[in-house]
């Protein structure tokens, strides 16, 4: 799967992940319901939405399917939680993902308005500043620069990990025809629902495991010999 390929769905949700990461820590990894309301928030978003669960839902198993996220499992949470992974998908620090979720939650943009709108996740003390994370951006694929636009002096960037935004209505369209056809959405939603909070406590379980055997290694070799 190539990652200029997302769909309208996926794109929100990877820049829903990247952005509550910083703006919202306490509540971080997000979940289902968090995100799908991240999504469906009518401030910071072009255009706004207005998915349901299961939309949310595929979009992100799909993400983890890419290793763009994974699920998570807070400690005494019963609830499926997503955190996202692009740092090591994509290659990117900070800033740079601060300004490709602005990107995919918000559409094409001027440097100026990528500067005033990625301040609660990352500051960048200048426009050169803005530029030069654009440019590495666009060096690694997923930004270009847009065609000024008749009337307009400064130029907009748009993001390169998904098609056109006006392809979404088709898109979202399909995806409810193939879930009133295979009946997810309903009682399958549910059992879906159960098998990601199945795994996230398998893998948190896991890790427990691993840290437990650590803990006991560590002590074993801390023991006086006699």
């Amino acid at each position: 799967m190539h990652f200029g390929e997302l769909t309208a769905p996926e794109q929100r949700v990877l820049g829903c992940l990247i952005e509550k990461r910083w703006t919202t820590p306490d509540q971080y990894p997000l979940s289902l319901n968090a995100l799908r309301l991240a999504c469906n928030q009518s401030t910071s978003r072009d255009p706004v939405t207005d998915y349901d669960e299961p939309t949310v839902r595929e979009a992100a198993q799909r993400l983890c399917r890419y290793g763009l996220a994974r699920l998570a499992s807070g400690h005494g949470s019963r609830a499926t939680k997503y955190r996202h992974l692009a740092e090591e998908a994509l290659g990117l620090g900070r800033e740079e993902l601060a300004v490709l979720a602005v990107l995919l939650l918000r559409g094409p943009q001027t440097s100026g308005e990528l500067k005033a709108r990625i301040e609660r996740m990352a500051s960048l003390a200048s426009l050169g500043e803005v530029d030069r994370v654009l440019g590495a951006l666009a060096q690694a694929g997923y930004v270009q620069r847009l065609e000024r636009r008749p009337g307009h002096k400064e130029d907009r960037f748009e993001q390169l990990l998904g098609s056109a935004r006006d392809a979404q209505p088709e898109r979202d369209a399909t995806m409810h025809a193939e879930r009133a056809l295979t009946g997810t959405g309903t009682g399958a939603s549910e059992d879906e629902d159960l098998a990601d909070r199945v795994r996230a406590i398998e893998a948190e379980l896991a890790s427990l495991r691993a840290e437990l055997a650590s803990l006991r290694d560590q002590v074993g070799s801390a023991s006086p010999t006699r």
